[in-house]
């Protein structure tokens, strides 16, 4: 017989009685009760059958490369590795609206109309309301099939009837529920239960399971750390529903690279790929403007060149505000520490802003350099030359550390018309029509950026 037990709903710990507080991972009222099931083997009571040896080989040997499925969107197929493996499953969150259904719609109607069985299975949308969105989309003529359905067994009944699909999707899994564990939609258990029911038939079968899940206000998936240990890929759908482009993020793939991008923009027509998103993230092409620099970054396995925007202005407040987008405050606290003492460029004074055109949320400390340039320029209204581009991390010292992959960054730059490049110092890749300029220092960053008032225009 089953007995209550108290589940923490954000990492799955379990504990004897209820407390608003998780021990495990210090969360605060996720503790609910649920209806524990039997035993499991191993467990007080119950003894393991016996097993068998499985067969040891060792390290030498070759394995082909694993079969993808691709969709036909460059953006996507990026970003899972160059497409889906048969038999995998991918995990997918988002923000509501963001536009994660309308990526998989659009994604299984290019593999049906290619000839694949496709199922799209959605728990909180009904038939005529999924039609009504093909129909915006244009593609009513794609023969994807449709199923609305929470229940567990019935899912896997219907993918498994016919021929098992080349790709499914379950939209999504904190509606999943399953009839052999006593608790509620959305609870630990149940989407523990669901989601091993669903992988385990994807295995089986060969299908590529993608699921769909809710995100916290922390912009984590809903739901315990154990489902994103379970699938084979873990991708997040970023952007601002008040902004037309979005990005989808790879944080976890066991079949290709972590951290790679695709970017997208939405239209009245569904979400299009970004071909060129260095474009995009330089912002405007107008007159350059003192705050605004150009970071040469990488994005996985894709160079990029992002805009940088500060603005510092006299503060009125006994405490100057310091507002970021895009971008860590704990490092912008740190570079202007950095700046003040090692270059005596003080901040203290002023209202600090930083901004990274694109919607784009910036993580490696590469950035450091275009950023502290960006806020000498504004605080000393001078531009930096068009056609630089900067990349360097800035240490605790203020020495110009050099980072990884800066012949793909230099590259990058020369593409897109960049004449120079600030990067720290050291052993500099040589890139055709591109001229370096190495930084040992942020005093060096600071001569350098009073030098450019010199035959450059200055805006007071």
């Amino acid at each position: 017989m089953s007995k209550s037990q108290f589940v923490c709903q954000s990492c799955g710990a379990v504990t004897p009685k209820w407390s608003g507080h998780c021990d495990a991972c210090d969360s605060w009222n996720t503790i609910l009760e649920e209806r524990g099931a039997a035993p499991a083997a191993g467990a007080r009571g119950a003894s393991l059958p016996k097993g068998r040896p499985s067969r040891l080989v060792g390290l030498t040997g070759t394995e082909p490369a694993p079969p993808r499925i691709e969709t036909g969107m460059a953006e996507l197929d990026r970003v899972a590795g160059g497409g889906f493996v048969p038999g995998s499953a991918v995990l997918i969150g988002g923000d509501p609206g963001i536009g994660k259904s309308t990526l998989l719609l659009q994604a299984l109607a290019a593999l049906a109309r290619r000839g694949q069985r496709v199922i799209y299975v959605s728990g909180e949308e009904a038939i005529a309301q999924l039609r009504l969105r093909a129909g915006r989309l244009g593609l009513s003529d794609a023969h994807v099939l449709l199923a609305t359905e929470t229940n567990v067994s019935d899912i896997i009944a219907t993918l498994g009837e016919g021929e098992p699909p080349a790709l499914a999707v379950m939209d999504s899994i904190q509606t999943l529920w399953s009839p052999v564990v006593e608790s509620a939609p959305g609870t630990v258990s149940q989407l523990k239960a669901g989601s091993e029911a669903l992988i385990r038939f994807a295995k089986q079968k060969g299908t590529a399971l993608l699921l769909v899940g809710h995100v916290t206000k922390d912009g984590q998936i809903a739901g315990p750390k154990l489902i994103e240990h379970m699938v084979d890929a873990v991708l997040y759908f970023e952007g601002d529903r008040g902004h037309q482009y979005r990005i989808l993020r790879a944080v976890k793939n066991r079949f290709g690279p972590t951290d790679e991008i695709g970017v997208f923009e939405m239209s009245d027509g569904g979400l299009r790929e970004v071909t060129n998103p260095s474009r995009l993230f330089m912002g405007s092409d107008g007159s350059p403007t003192p705050g605004t620099a150009v970071f040469a970054g990488m994005e996985g396995t894709r160079p990029l060149l992002i805009e940088v925007q500060s603005l510092v202005s006299p503060s009125a407040l006994g405490t100057p505000r310091r507002t970021t987008v895009g971008w860590d405050g704990n490092r912008l606290a740190m570079i202007l520490a950095v700046l003040e003492a090692r270059a005596g460029v003080s901040f203290g004074q002023s209202d600090v802003y930083l901004n990274v055109a694109g919607g784009l949320k910036l993580r490696e400390p590469a950035a450091d350099l275009a950023v502290a340039s960006a806020l000498l320029s504004s605080m000393t209204g001078t531009v930096i030359p068009p056609g630089t581009a900067l990349f360097g991390e800035i240490a605790l010292s203020g020495a110009i550390r050099p980072v990884g992959q800066t012949e793909a960054r230099l590259k990058e730059a020369r593409k897109l018309g960049f004449r120079e490049a600030v990067i720290a110092g050291g052993k500099v890749p040589a890139v055709a029509g591109l001229a370096a300029k190495p930084m040992e220092t942020v005093a060096d960053l600071v001569a350098w950026t009073a030098a450019q008032n010199r035959g450059l225009r200055r805006i007071a």
